[in-house]
């Protein structure tokens, strides 16, 4: 078996990884700036990370914010990772980075190209948008009297533990290149997916369809985001939230 870091060990993702992985019967480190023997901010580098990745086979690369610095993280982990001599970056990136004109979308994409040109062996698989993140929208939106949602957006939302399953089966193998997609099962309306979480919630609010304007809203639109040929994933949206809120309707 081998030794693999995750980094990003504690996060949504990360840690369904982790268990996947020890499951399995891999030696796990896990890596987050939340503590633990391996507390480490990927963006400021230093011993604590060349520590980290000393003696690693793989490193599943799971650490991500919206906030930024993505990119230097990126940068600080390859460089220590060639430094131990680290054989296989696995990285989990999104449906669309490509053709989406989003900032956290354009920053995904170059960690993406980061770990391409890195010099290691990696695989890249790119994921649509978990359920947890889809219901984390809808609970900020619900906060309003009105639900307000995007005119004409669709979306393929995705169970994350099986995300995490397919990419810890890839980090447990050789370096794969770009994998194929890993979409939801459903491409569905974004209201319809809407109406589905208010009525597991028991939440009564109207809803009402607004069109945007700008690039970003055009892409989402025209389902830049999404994988149709590659819907395989199997837990539904109404499962997810029967699981989390016991209805789902």
């Amino acid at each position: 078996m081998t030794t693999i870091l995750v980094t990003g060990g504690t996060g949504t993702l990360g840690r369904h990884v982790v268990g996947r992985l020890r499951a399995d019967g891999h030696e796990v480190r896990v890596l987050s700036r939340r503590g633990g023997p391996y507390a480490v901010d990927l963006r400021e580098g230093g011993p604590g990370l060349d520590a980290a990745v000393t003696g690693v086979d793989t490193i599943a690369h799971c650490a991500s914010s919206p906030r930024g610095g993505d990119e230097e993280a990126a940068a600080h982990l390859i460089a220590a990772a060639r430094r131990a001599g680290v054989g296989h970056l696995a990285y989990i990136s999104i449906v669309g980075v490509d053709r989406v004109p989003l900032g956290y979308y354009a920053s995904k994409r170059a960690v993406e190209r980061l770990v391409v040109e890195s010099g290691l062996g990696w695989t890249v698989l790119r994921a649509t948008q978990f359920h947890d993140l889809l219901v984390t929208f809808f609970q900020t939106l619900a906060r309003s009297p009105v639900l307000l949602l995007p005119a004409g957006v669709r979306d393929q939302p995705v169970e994350v533990t099986e995300v995490a399953g397919r990419l810890a089966e890839l980090a447990a193998g050789a370096p794969a290149g770009r994998v194929p997609d890993l979409g939801g099962p459903e491409i569905r309306p974004l209201e319809s997916l809407a109406r589905a979480y208010l009525r597991a919630t028991t939440r009564h609010r109207p809803v009402l369809n607004v069109p945007l304007p700008g690039r970003t809203y055009r892409g989402f639109r025209e389902g830049s985001h999404l994988t149709p040929s590659r819907a395989v994933g199997k837990r539904t949206f109404e499962e997810y939230l029967a699981g989390r809120f016991g209805g789902g309707g």
